[in-house]
C-alpha cells in the first residue's frame, strides 16, 4: 500500500495484539486495584501469542520478574485508561509512571506513558489541541511542531518512546476524527498498532464518539473477557458527551 492513509481498516485476518492485550490489563487493574505487574502477566500469560517484544515476553514467564530500564514504545501503547480514570494532573502522571516501571522503568519509558496518558486526561477533560500541543512539548521536550505530511517521507521503524510516541500524538493532532487519527498513525509505515492505539486512544478521549463500523469490527475481535472489562471500564469511567 505504501505510506497512505488509503487501506482497509480491517479485513477477515484482522486480530488483536499486544497492545490491546495490555490495555484492556491496565483497566482491569484499575477497576479492581489489582498491581499492573500482575494484571499483565494475568493478561499476558493469557493471551501468549499476540506478539509481545522479547523483553516483555521474558519478563511475562519469568519466575522472578523485574523492571528491565526500556525505553520501549509498550509503556505508552496501554496507558490510555490512566488517562480516562484520574482526574487530578498529578494523579495521571503518578499512575502513568506506576503502570510504566513495572517493566519500562528508564526515564524514556516513563516520560513515554504520561505524555499519553496527560494527553487523554486533557482532552477528556476539554483542552484545545492547542492547548495539548503546548503543553506536553513544554512538559516533556517533545517537538510536536511538525505534520504528519512532513514526517511521513523520512520515517522509519521506531519502537522507543522518544521516536514514536511524538509521532503517535501528531496524527491525532492533525486529525479530524478517531478513524482519521487511526489512519494517519498506521501511515507512518513504522510500528503501525502502537502508533495506532496511542493516537486511537487520544482521539477517542477528544472526539467522544468511535464510529459505529470501528466498534463493531473491533469488538468481533475481541474475545469475552475483554469486552467484559472494556464495557465495565466505560460505564465507570464514561466520556463526556
Amino acid at each position: 500500500m505504501g505510506k497512505s492513509t488509503d487501506f482497509p481498516l480491517f479485513d477477515p485476518l484482522c486480530r488483536f495484539t499486544d497492545d490491546t492485550v495490555l490495555t484492556v490489563a491496565t483497566a482491569h487493574a484499575i477497576l479492581t486495584g489489582m498491581p499492573y505487574d500482575v494484571a499483565y502477566r494475568d493478561f499476558g500469560r493469557r493471551y501468549p501469542n499476540a506478539g509481545y517484544g522479547g523483553s516483555f515476553y521474558d519478563w511475562l514467564f519469568a519466575d522472578d520478574p523485574r523492571p528491565y530500564n526500556s525505553w520501549g514504545n509498550g509503556s505508552a501503547m496501554r496507558v490510555a485508561p490512566v488517562g480516562l480514570a484520574f482526574d487530578r494532573v498529578d494523579d495521571v502522571l503518578r499512575e502513568a509512571e506506576r503502570s510504566a516501571a513495572v517493566t519500562h522503568n528508564h526515564a524514556e519509558g516513563i516520560k513515554g506513558a504520561q505524555a499519553t496518558a496527560l494527553a487523554v486526561f486533557m482532552a477528556r477533560s476539554g483542552a484545545s489541541k492547542s492547548q495539548i500541543r503546548e503543553e506536553l512539548a513544554e512538559r516533556f521536550g517533545y517537538d510536536l511542531h511538525r505534520t504528519i505530511e512532513s514526517i511521513r517521507p523520512g520515517y522509519r521503524w521506531d519502537v522507543s518512546c522518544q521516536g514514536s510516541v511524538p509521532e503517535a500524538i501528531i496524527a491525532f493532532l492533525d486529525s479530524s476524527d478517531v478513524e482519521h487519527a487511526i489512519r494517519l498513525a498506521v501511515s507512518l509505515g513504522g510500528d503501525a498498532d502502537t502508533q495506532a492505539a496511542i493516537a486511537g486512544g487520544i482521539a477517542e478521549a477528544y472526539y467522544r464518539v468511535v464510529p459505529e463500523h470501528v466498534v463493531d469490527a473491533v469488538r468481533g475481535c475481541l474475545p469475552a473477557p475483554f469486552i467484559d472489562v472494556i464495557d465495565t471500564f466505560g460505564r465507570r469511567f464514561p466520556l463526556p458527551r
